[in-house]
């Protein structure tokens, strides 16, 4: 495609490609507001579920929603890429619709293992597996003594019950995997983008490091640059929207060397007359 049916194209999907951003943010901020569940402990922790677990079904569907939208705004990212690039390896799309898809699967499903171990715990059929020379070992500085002692028996016992829970295995497994594609795709998506002058070299470096800052629970970066991309689609970034966009081919950002010499031209030429 040439450059202005490359720009028709994106038309059509800028729109809802932002509005799947926004919903995403609002989505990943939700459950901190939704979740009910507390404690400091395992035990306490399994306990609350327990009480709460319609927060706790509620606030792993939140959270698994958000991962579901992101698919839209990062296949538009990479579509747009891939239409300026054929350096941009197609298959890759792949990726970048499968990994948020699994790990929005695994989110689902870790929310439901813990309300399964909560049921466990809370019904005494989770048994502690500590040792009593390690209880008396961890809790030998602990006052008053038996408290603490109850208290590691019931936080093993919990730990346990949330291992042994039939969905946990399946809810990492899926999660860690979906993670890592997930900073695979994204990384390369930015990578190009970047390249192709899609995204400032600033947002592109940010987007590459955002897949394993979310792997590590830092919502906070994803927010900032989902609500910029969401931006971008609409043409409301500071700054005024990349030239690659308006062109519909690649419009690679220049070298330091390139702006130096380009800064240095015009004062060379002032010397010369």
């Amino acid at each position: 495609m040439n450059g202005a049916q490359v720009r028709e194209a994106e038309s059509r999907w800028a729109v809802p490609a932002a509005v799947a951003a926004f919903l995403a943010i609002v989505l990943m901020l939700l459950p901190g507001f939704v979740s009910a569940v507390s404690g400091t402990g395992d035990a306490e922790v399994l306990r609350s579920i327990d009480e709460n677990s319609g927060s706790v079904t509620l606030s792993s569907l939140l959270q698994a929603g958000a991962f579901l939208f992101l698919v839209v705004p990062l296949a538009y990212l990479f579509r747009a890429a891939r239409a300026r690039s054929e350096r941009v390896l197609s298959p890759m799309i792949v990726l970048v619709v499968a990994a948020p898809l699994l790990i929005a699967v695994g989110t689902f499903l870790y929310g439901q293992a813990r309300q399964e171990a909560a049921d466990s715990f809370v019904a005494g059929e989770a048994k502690p597996t500590i040792s009593v020379q390690e209880v008396k070992e961890e809790c030998e500085d602990e006052k008053p003594l038996a408290a603490c002692e109850k208290e590691k028996r019931e936080d093993d016992a919990a730990s346990n019950a949330l291992g042994d829970a039939s969905l946990t295995a399946p809810a990492g497994v899926l999660t860690l995997v979906g993670g890592l594609l997930f900073a695979i795709s994204l990384f390369y998506t930015c990578l190009w983008a970047m390249r192709t002058g899609l995204l400032t070299r600033f947002w592109g470096s940010l987007g590459m490091a955002l897949g394993i800052a979310v792997l590590i629970g830092f919502v906070i970066l994803a927010v900032v640059w989902f609500l910029y991309l969401g931006l971008l689609y609409l043409g409301f970034v500071p700054g005024g929207t990349p030239p690659a966009w308006e062109e519909g081919e690649a419009v690679p950002w220049p070298t330091p060397g390139e702006k130096a010499a380009a800064e240095l031209q015009p004062s060379e030429e002032g010397k010369s007359e």
